[in-house]
């Protein structure tokens, strides 16, 4: 069918009902929600024969609900509505949620259900961790259901089960408050939880009102309740009423320059603001009864290395791409024979932190130096040829981050991760030796159609084109476990150490002709040209993108996708091109 989606905005859950519905055979266009007169002319211009709305923020028009057949998905089992729906089941503590798709009708969110389906809630996890990972899982299988029930002709959407509708009103700061002096951890934790990602918690720190966003439990830090004690890794500890919580970002309420504020990590936030606390370090090799927090963590399970991280919304910035090549080259001095490379939930990586750069005194040479630091670890990671190295995608990785996992020996994704290995939406040429990588996997006509259509994979095409290796369908919570019994598997067969000989003897092959000083000497040159150039479009594609204000490029980018179908033949893995 020809599926036009309409949304909010072009984000995970959106591009990952895109790529699910093009692997099912549809043709799928794409419009933004910004207007209705926009919004109904999209629909005119397109006229598809359904419309799905993954993520909307304001009601359809009764033109396109009435010429249309229009599904919208809610963040919410049936009878569940209201803008702050998820949000209050993860700061009540529901043990179960779920996700409907009805028909949109003159009452917003009101009209019969095509589908719904129920997941288990998972206790002390983030929002927006919950939203891309088992909420988006349960919102693919109700929209495919969904689609599939309409395609067939045959099937009448329900009425709303019980006794009615449950509006769950919106979920103002007022209720979202910290009361620092009375509340302990565990409620700290839920509120921080409920908000995270947006809308944060609006609060006081230090003469100053800020949105506070992540929260994690600490175990040893003590002191009055509502004082910053310690940082770590750019985060700060603040004191509850029985103990202490990790808060990594912060965000201003106004920005001094009239600019919208972006959120940034809390010690960079802070600035002088900032109290002579201790900064605290913590070991990469953690306890396993230690509740803390640190981004970045190393374990083993006998000849398998564990490097995790985990970076608020994928981004990377130099300091954490430095801090995370320091953890590599730990890993590469212990005794194993395979490292697995990536977080145990939620985001992979997703490049260059465009918020520390865009909050920074000189943003082109900031740019510079994180682009840097991210080829620095991919190169690592390339030439590390005593290992066999697995990247472990939990979840989505783009641009820079999904290059970060192109470097590996083995790609293994989650089924509801989604890869954008393009810098399209920058207007950049990209770098981090994708011009060697991604051809390897999927050869040069490959990767070039990957670069110039710029469309979201799903785990699956992935797997169909060569991007990935393995994939991995089980539940969030359950993708951790089953890599690390993949990895047993690779030593225990004997195919790590086999394939640790064939890659060892490929790389000195592959360096008689210099290929990753060369891949890497002309991405930088591009790149550098994007940076440094007062007239590149990428300055303004970067404020624009980190203050959420659509752009031309955006547009043009959805455009484009719709006109190109989603399914096509798969590739084949090539030899890496010789530049």
């Amino acid at each position: 069918m020809r599926i036009l989606l309409i949304a909010g905005a072009f984000n995970s859950l959106t591009q990952r009902v895109f790529a699910e519905l093009g692997d099912h055979g549809h043709d799928v266009l794409v419009a933004l929600a910004e207007g209705e007169e926009e919004l109904c002319g999209a629909v005119r211009r397109h006229d598809p024969d359904l419309v799905v709305a993954p993520v909307l923020r304001a009601a359809l028009p009764r033109e396109v609900f009435s010429r249309h057949t229009c599904l919208v998905v809610l963040p919410g089992p049936p009878g569940e509505r209201g803008p702050s729906a998820l949000d209050r089941a993860v700061q009540e503590g529901l043990p179960v949620w779920g996700v409907t798709v009805v028909q949109a009708e003159t009452e917003p969110d009101a009209g019969p259900v095509w589908a719904s389906e129920e997941f288990a809630l998972p206790a002390g996890v983030p929002k927006g961790d919950v939203y891309r990972g088992e909420l988006a899982d349960a919102a693919v299988t109700a929209v495919l259901r969904a689609v599939d029930r309409f395609a067939s002709g045959g099937w009448s959407p329900r009425p709303w089960p019980g006794p009615g509708l449950r509006t769950r009103p919106y979920l103002p700061q007022s209720a979202r408050r910290i009361d620092w002096e009375q509340q302990g951890t565990a409620e700290v934790l839920r509120r921080l939880h409920a908000a995270d990602s947006q809308p944060g918690v609006r609060d006081e720190l230090l003469g100053e009102e800020w949105f506070l966003y992540g929260g994690h439990g600490e175990d040893r830090l003590r002191g009055r309740p509502g004082r910053v004690l310690a940082t770590r890794a750019g985060a700060i500890c603040r004191a509850t009423a029985d103990g202490a919580v990790w808060i990594p970002q912060l965000r201003r309420r106004t920005s001094p320059d009239g600019l919208p504020a972006v959120k940034l990590p809390a010690v960079a936030a802070l600035g002088e603001l900032l109290p002579d606390v201790p900064d605290v370090p913590v070991p990469l090799e953690l306890p396993a009864h230690r509740r803390t927090w640190s981004d970045i963590r190393y374990a083993e399970e006998g000849e398998v290395g564990f490097v995790r991280f985990r970076f608020p919304g994928g981004a990377m910035s130099t300091v954490q791409c430095r801090r995370l090549l320091a953890a590599w080259r730990f890993a590469r001095s212990r005794p194993t024979s395979v490292i697995v490379l990536g977080g145990e939930r939620d985001f992979f990586g997703t490049g260059l932190h465009l918020n520390v750069i865009e909050a920074s005194p000189d943003p082109a040479r900031e740019s510079w130096a994180n682009t840097g630091a991210l080829a620095d670890l991919v190169e690592a990671v390339l030439t590390t040829t005593d290992r066999c190295v697995v990247a472990a995608l939990a979840g989505n990785a783009a641009a820079g981050g999904a290059m970060l996992a192109l470097a590996a020996d083995e790609v293994w994704c989650r089924s509801g991760a989604v890869l954008s290995p393009h810098y399209r939406t920058l207007g950049l040429y990209g770098a981090e030796f994708w011009t060697y990588t991604l051809p390897r996997r999927v050869g040069a006509e490959g990767a070039a159609a990957l670069m110039a259509e710029a469309a979201p994979v799903s785990a699956a095409r992935a797997r169909e084109l060569g991007l990935a290796d393995r994939v991995v369908a089980v539940p969030p919570a359950e993708f951790a476990p089953a890599v690390a019994r993949m990895a047993a598997e690779l030593v225990e067969s004997g195919e790590a150490q086999a394939r640790i000989g064939e890659k060892r003897a490929a790389r000195e092959r592959e360096e008689s002709g210099g290929p990753l000083a060369a891949c890497r000497e002309r991405e930088m040159e591009r790149m550098r040209q994007a940076f440094f150039s007062p007239e590149a479009p990428y300055h303004a594609l970067r404020s624009a993108f980190v203050r959420k204000q659509p752009t031309a490029a955006t547009a043009a980018l959805l455009e484009q996708l719709s006109r190109v179908r989603t399914q096509r033949a798969p590739a084949t893995r090539q030899e890496p091109c010789q530049i």
